[in-house]
């Protein structure tokens, strides 16, 4: 699915394009997403666009009245098109801008979310108990230690819960460790403060790294400007189970934790 760096890249590509402009009409194709899109028309209709920011993996799009928040699901994107292009099987939703642009949803398996947002967004129910952003101060390595402390579970697992840390996502996570040089399975409460500090510092480089190149091309998303990412070109083990590991040369291995896919190598992680 697209990850934190996937939709940052979204909210930057559409950002320069859509604030500022009025939205002169809402159209529904699909009403049924993860969750049944609301009435849009009412609070949308001649609204300006304020503003639009991310949270986690989700896409805030203010106007006067509230906000919109977008999730794109396993396979969603956004994605500017003239007005009058067309619509694809899978093109669920558009605003139509003044610009003679529309901004448009698609999401081949639905599993994404539109819904609509009065007063604080960020008390919504989607976003009241997200941990803090990866790159931002409160994501430090005294918090990450204290989360982890005297805790069993995997450390995969740790930096992958959303109540932890957002937008740790399964590629990221996979890359993180390897960086760190710490095995994924390895318990969270039996990992040192400067491994973890050595952790924090890789989460924040391998998201900072794939924001600047893009994101990371997977099959069904592609960039708000139309633009796939780049970030792929430099995965170090996420996808390449069973080749050489590119520090050590030895073979990469590939688990099963909580259902994903974990790459790691024997060697450089412990």
């Amino acid at each position: 699915m697209p990850e934190l760096p996937e939709v940052e890249t979204t909210c930057r590509g559409i950002r320069t394009h859509i604030v500022g402009r009025r939205i002169i009409d809402v159209v529904v194709r699909q009403p049924r997403l993860r969750y049944p899109v609301p009435e849009l028309t009412g609070p949308l209709l001649g609204t300006q666009i304020e503003a639009v920011d991310r949270r986690g993996k989700y896409l805030l799009i203010a106007v006067a009245g509230g906000h919109l928040l977008i999730h794109l699901g396993m396979s969603g994107s956004l994605r500017l098109v003239p007005s009058a292009t067309p619509p694809g099987k899978h093109d669920h939703l558009d605003w139509v801008l003044n610009s003679g642009q529309s901004l448009r949803y698609t999401d081949p398996r639905r599993f994404g979310i539109v819904d609509w947002v009065e007063g604080d967004p960020l008390q919504h129910k989607l976003l009241c108990q997200l941990g803090p952003e990866p790159l931002d101060a409160d994501f430090s390595v005294d918090y990450l230690f204290h989360q982890g402390s005297n805790r069993k579970i995997p450390i995969k697992s740790l930096i992958m819960d959303s109540h932890v840390v957002v937008g740790v996502g399964n590629i990221y996570a996979n890359e993180a460790l390897f960086m760190a040089g710490i095995h994924p399975v390895r318990s969270a409460g039996r990992i040192s403060r400067k491994r973890y500090l050595q952790l924090t510092e890789a989460i924040k480089s391998v998201l900072a790294a794939a924001i600047r190149q893009g994101g990371t091309t997977l099959r069904d998303f592609v960039g708000g400007d139309g633009k796939p990412g780049y970030f792929k070109q430099s995965l170090q083990v996420y996808g390449r189970a069973g080749e050489p590991c590119l520090t050590c040369g030895s073979v990469l291995k590939e688990l099963r934790l909580a259902q994903r896919s974990t790459v790691y190598c024997p060697q450089c992680q412990r």
